[in-house]
């Protein structure tokens, strides 16, 4: 097998490091509190985590979610389902909280998973992580972890072709402005599948 020059490799190379100083401490401290209730893993996509309900007509929140990662994502060691993200945060004020920050927040929030908002920090106590933990575990109160398969969150396929539908709303007829699902092979196709 021939041996490529420096000239002829692909423009790739190790990042390093692929923790900063801040994280790898806090990953040391993360990985002395939860011993193996927990696998944590580094910079994980939110896309890897989060998907979009009815993608069709949710086109818009793409451009949000995506090239987004949470710091750390701590997951069950059996199921490798998700129990906690972990996120590092500069210390500001209130008023001046990033827009990222806040969306990635309320994502984790909306979907039932704590979200811990950790300060970067040279040096991280167990005990105030802890604290951390259980804020998080208050921010999400009583919302229901939303799994993947709930009925409304899935797209119909169509009845006829089993193709993809798209949500329309009915622009004349006896019932102008309801909305309905129609199959995104339309004209050559006629799937409706009415929305009650």
């Amino acid at each position: 097998m021939e041996t490529k020059t420096n000239d002829e490799r692909l423009p790739y190379r190790l990042r390093e490091p692929f923790l900063s100083a801040t994280e790898l401490a806090l990953f040391r401290v993360l990985t002395e509190m939860m011993g193996s209730r927990y696998i944590i893993c580094p910079k994980v996509s939110l896309n890897d985590v989060f998907y979009i309900v009815r993608p069709n007509e949710n086109v818009h929140f793409f451009n949000k979610f995506f090239r987004k990662h949470v710091d750390f994502l701590l997951c069950d060691p059996r199921t490798m389902n998700p129990a906690f993200g972990v996120e590092m945060v500069k210390p500001v004020a209130k008023s001046e909280v990033r827009k990222s920050d806040e969306f990635i927040q309320e994502v984790f929030v909306s979907a039932g998973l704590p979200l811990v908002h950790v300060p970067t920090s040279d040096k991280y106590l167990a005990s105030d992580i802890i604290s951390l933990f259980q804020l998080a575990m208050t921010r999400v109160g009583g919302t229901t972890s939303l799994r993947e398969n709930s009925i409304l969150d899935s797209v119909p396929m169509c009845p006829f072709c089993s193709k993809m539908m798209v949500l329309r709303v009915h622009r004349d007829g006896k019932n102008i402005g309801k909305k309905y699902y129609g199959c995104m092979d339309s004209p050559r196709c006629n799937g409706i599948v009415p929305i009650d």
